[in-house]
């Protein structure tokens, strides 16, 4: 290199790193958009929301009004909220929601709102900074478990807050598979025929109550952790079912595993998946299914965005379960 090539390569790599660095703060001025309601105020606007009006809109104190503009700038630089110019006698533009932000809102019908806050809260957060001692050790399982002295599944059972926020989570990422599901004609076609379907690791029931919903004649079950399915209670054809998946899983035509195999080792997805085929065999009626729903890695028709998406939740895994 040239001195002037070297410079500028020294520079460009400067920058990279201070970019990859800082990315954080998207994480959070997202997170800090969802907590002060800035999609549904825009949207309750009903027209592109001027600076102004927005700061007028919003429950801050007034002494931060003048920074609002500096979180709204990285906002719009990451695609939530463009700017569209009011008129040619206005000299102000005024902010907009994308097919992104609508699903920030906190009514929207396949809401992440409270996927955002769950995957942002400090609970989860924080046991990324143990990564390089996880590795360097051997005394705990995951990184979540050198930050809380516990696993994962072991602290939702205690914690009831975070439980429920995880659960809401959970649902709200069912609500945009069951969106598919319920809509395209191929995926329908799966579940057509089958008069039992137990969900293993279905959460709340979101996804199972959706099925059940469409196809009436179908017997439901949602089998999970007796501290996920406390409370909640059984409807015509859909019930719940309180024990662990790996000591049980009660017959039925089709088993249906959600995002169930990207938290687990390989041992624990074959252990599992021969505990799913007993039940689907037990039956003996009719060849059974066992329809999953999960990440794919590796998959060479993944665009970049996605892919890049797809790796980085795989280390979240392994930094929390």
């Amino acid at each position: 290199f040239s001195d002037g090539e070297s410079r500028n390569y020294l520079l460009e790599a400067q920058a990279h790193i201070w970019n990859h660095t800082f990315n954080f703060i998207k994480s959070m001025s997202l997170k800090c958009a969802v907590e002060l309601h800035i999609p549904d105020i825009i949207h309750s606007h009903g027209q592109p929301m001027t600076l102004s009006e927005l700061i007028s809109a919003l429950q801050i104190n007034p002494s931060k009004s003048h920074h609002i503009n500096r979180l709204m700038r990285i906002l719009v630089h990451s695609g939530f909220f463009p700017l569209q110019k009011l008129g040619d006698n206005r000299h102000e533009n005024g902010y907009l929601l994308t097919k992104t932000s609508l699903l920030l809102l906190k009514d929207h019908p396949q809401s992440a709102r409270p996927h955002v806050l769950a995957a942002l809260d400090p609970i989860l957060t924080e046991p990324s900074h143990f990564l390089s001692s996880w590795f360097q050790n051997d005394d705990h399982p995951t990184p979540f478990s050198i930050a809380h002295g516990e696993t994962f599944w072991d602290f939702a059972s205690h914690e009831a807050k975070f439980n429920s926020s995880f659960n809401e989570a959970m649902a709200s990422d069912s609500s945009l598979v069951i969106e598919v599901l319920v809509n395209d004609s191929k995926c329908k076609e799966v579940f057509k025929g089958l008069n039992s379907l137990v969900d293993v690791g279905g959460s709340t029931g979101i996804m199972a109550k959706a099925i059940s919903e469409n196809f009436p004649n179908m017997k439901c079950t949602v089998l999970d952790l007796p501290h996920v399915v406390a409370g909640l209670q059984n409807d015509k054809n859909l019930n719940f079912l309180a024990g662990n998946m790996f000591d049980y899983i009660p017959p039925a035509d089709a088993v249906l595993l959600k995002m169930v195999f990207h938290i687990m080792e390989d041992e624990e997805c074959l252990k599992l998946l021969k505990k799913c085929r007993e039940a689907v065999i037990g039956k003996g009626e009719r060849p059974g299914k066992e329809i999953i729903i999960d990440i794919v890695m590796g998959d060479e028709n993944c665009v970049k965005k996605s892919s890049e998406t797809i790796e980085l939740y795989d280390l979240d895994m392994m930094v929390l379960v």
